[in-house]
């Protein structure tokens, strides 16, 4: 990877730029910025910059920004009134969840329609080595910190349900050889498609719909009341995983694309093939079991992730099809 950090982005509203200058010592928050976040499209960029920034202080943080902001008082207050709308957001969009079952969800998950639509469908059939980097890109927000958000939940679980997710995570990071963490995979893979691999380097150039997806990850895995929506999540993440990862492979094999870009997939079909029973039945279903007052939250924490994967497909097939940039910095 090219960098550990980077510097902090240009800001996308009052929010975002509220954010930024107290991260730069230039001007401390204020509780008037409260009033913008009420006004504020919870799925817009302002917000969800505003939020991507005040996580990242609880992964690598940022260049020239203090260590000890990430227990800031005043960004902590404010991030969770960033955090109040979203949620908020999402819930009304997800709906009723009355009588709907875990396992009935992660099943319906297991099948895919014969006639599938969205990117990997898209990129595997017709789409251009244009519109795959620009795919890689969205993902970079992503998959260079793969693993990390969920990560969050690890002490938040026992027995078997904890075992078992930490049994999967290691895989996700490397099984203990540094060359195969999936971030250091994906970092290869980006460096092969000719893009830059420092780490948040296309930050300003993704839209809304890419930061929330990284988003609702780390919003669940910091919050312990949520330790049941991450564990949907992550169950969710990996049961599609394997097919969508093979079409992906498949378009870069079509393609005519390095071998780096397709081994970061491949590794991804056979492993969380393997991956989705032991979610679905030894973590899912231990905690369930231990607590199963939190069933409601692991569907949750499912269809959440469906909403907000799907946003972003939305996004990038109506670009693509419109023949335009899907990125907010279009690629050189």
């Amino acid at each position: 990877m090219r960098t550990i950090t980077r510097g902090l982005p240009e800001p996308a509203g009052p929010l975002s730029e509220a954010v930024i200058d107290h991260l730069r010592g230039t001007r401390p928050l204020e509780t008037g910025a409260e009033v913008v976040v009420s006004e504020s499209d919870p799925a817009g960029l302002d917000l969800q910059l505003a939020l991507h920034l005040c996580y990242e202080l609880f992964y690598r943080g940022f260049d020239a920004v203090p260590d000890e902001l990430e227990w800031d008082p005043a960004l902590l207050h404010l991030r969770a009134r960033l955090e109040r709308p979203f949620l908020a957001d999402v819930r009304r969009r997800v709906g009723d969840l009355t009588g709907v079952q875990a396992a009935e969800e992660m099943a319906r998950l297991s099948t895919e329609p014969v006639e599938g639509d969205g990117p990997s469908h898209f990129l595997l059939g017709q789409g251009s080595w244009d519109q795959m980097r620009e795919y890689l890109v969205h993902r970079s927000i992503y998959h260079l910190k793969e693993a990390d958000p969920h990560a969050w939940v690890i002490p938040r679980l026992v027995g078997q349900a904890k075992a078992s997710f930490v049994a999967v995570e290691f895989d996700e990071y490397g099984g203990g050889r540094g060359s195969q963490v999936h971030q250091r995979l994906f970092a290869d893979l980006m460096s092969a498609a000719g893009l830059d691999t420092g780490y948040l380097a296309y930050l300003e150039s993704v839209p809304a719909e890419s930061l929330a997806v990284v988003n609702l990850m780390s919003m669940f895995g910091l919050h312990r009341a949520l330790r049941g929506a991450t564990v949907g999540h992550f169950a969710a993440t990996e049961i599609t995983s394997s097919p969508g990862s093979q079409r992906l492979a498949d378009a870069l094999d079509r393609l005519s694309a390095p071998e780096a870009c397709t081994r970061f997939y491949l590794e991804h079909v056979e492993a969380d093939a393997v991956h989705e029973q032991v979610v679905r039945n030894d973590v899912v279903g231990d905690l369930l079991r231990r607590e199963p007052h939190l069933e409601p939250d692991v569907v949750f924490g499912i269809r959440a992730f469906e909403l907000v994967e799907d946003r972003l497909a939305d996004h990038l097939m109506k670009c693509w099809r419109d023949q335009q940039s899907s990125l907010l910095l279009p690629l050189s």
